[in-house]
């Protein structure tokens, strides 16, 4: 099976809230391919989904980090944020998303809640 079809697998099973199965696929992703960003991106949804915000912040933040056009991680991560009350860290993300891409629908209705 291509990375790829792994990927879309993975990607499937936590749309269906296969969460631990998720990751699994996630995870042999990352043995062939540690760099592998989108990965890194739905382990951390995951992680969010399953209630560990802390862990959920810190992966998307290392994939932001290493990526900062990644707008489909930057995002998860502003709504994670701001889920938990991280608010200026949040809109900061969320106006990073539309310096970068004006369009961005999804951003530009959270940002409305920004200062």
């Amino acid at each position: 099976m291509s990375v790829q079809q792994l990927y879309d697998q993975g990607f499937q099973l936590r749309c269906d809230g296969r969460y631990q199965e998720a990751k699994s696929v996630f995870d042999r992703i990352l043995a062939a391919d540690p760099n592998h960003a989108d990965a890194h991106w739905q382990i951390g949804l995951v992680q969010g989904f399953e209630g560990d915000f802390d862990a959920s912040i810190a992966t998307l933040q290392r994939v932001v980090d290493r990526l900062p056009n990644h707008l489909n991680a930057r995002y998860d991560l502003a709504m994670t944020q701001m889920m938990i009350g991280l608010f200026d860290e949040a809109c900061a993300n969320f106006k990073e998303i539309l310096r970068q891409n004006p369009n961005h629908e999804k951003a530009k209705q959270q940002v409305i809640y920004c200062p």
